[in-house]
């Protein structure tokens, strides 16, 4: 018979083993993906004050497409989405300043990756 004292040890070694080698035999985390949405403005009047609100508001849609929406109880979802959201605005900022100097419409690409 076995000594109750040296199989609690094994198995308290074996367990202490496995717990430490979890992390490792987990999945490796998924490549970040690239969601594009597009902004398509022909049908505005880029020079009125409406046409350029519409734009900023399609603009503001098209990021929270791109970027996803956490759930309300997810505070760091909720501040990665809000940065999302940003950083895919600006990237944007360049042609829609283009667009509203032409007073002309054409499409943007609204970016994220995630």
């Amino acid at each position: 018979m076995k000594n109750p004292f040296v199989l609690a040890i094994t198995s308290a070694i074996l367990t202490a083993g496995l717990i430490k080698a979890a992390p490792a035999l987990a999945e490796t985390p998924a490549a970040q993906q690239t969601y594009v949405s597009y902004v398509k403005t022909a049908d505005l009047n880029l020079a009125s004050e409406g046409g350029q609100r519409s734009l900023h508001l399609r603009l503001a849609q098209a990021a929270r497409d791109v970027c996803g929406v956490p759930s309300d109880s997810d505070l760091v979802g909720q501040n990665k989405a809000r940065e999302c959201r940003a950083e895919a605005i600006q990237r944007a900022g360049g042609e829609r300043e283009a667009m509203l100097v032409a007073r002309r419409g054409a499409v943007l690409a609204i970016t994220a990756s995630r």
